[in-house]
């Protein structure tokens, strides 16, 4: 299950998600995030509650912060993710860090 709420602030429009991201919802999260972005304020996705993300999901999250949404987490976990997820940043794998545990 997953909760995606948006609000818009004066600056920005920050889009909150709670809950895991898996293929059965990153097309609700996605067109969020893009008529978040139609509104031509700046996009914030912050990954408050978000126990785990698989493939599909860190592939969603990857083109979102290409296309120049900033991403932020709250939590060990998606805090990393979300370092990765920063163009150039340093340390960060090369590689999809869903890889790391297999």
């Amino acid at each position: 299950m997953i909760r995606i709420s948006k609000e818009e602030e004066d600056t920005r429009t920050v889009v909150t998600v709670d809950g895991r991201i898996s293929a059965d919802c990153i097309e609700l999260l996605e067109t969020c995030c893009n008529q978040a972005m139609a509104a031509a304020k700046p996009v914030c996705l912050f990954l408050r509650d978000v126990p785990t993300v698989d493939r599909s999901g860190y592939a969603l999250l990857k083109r979102l912060a290409e296309m120049g949404v900033a991403v932020a987490a709250n939590g060990v976990y998606t805090a990393y993710l979300v370092q990765v997820l920063q163009p150039g940043a340093a340390g960060a794998p090369s590689s999809n860090p869903l890889n790391a545990h297999r």
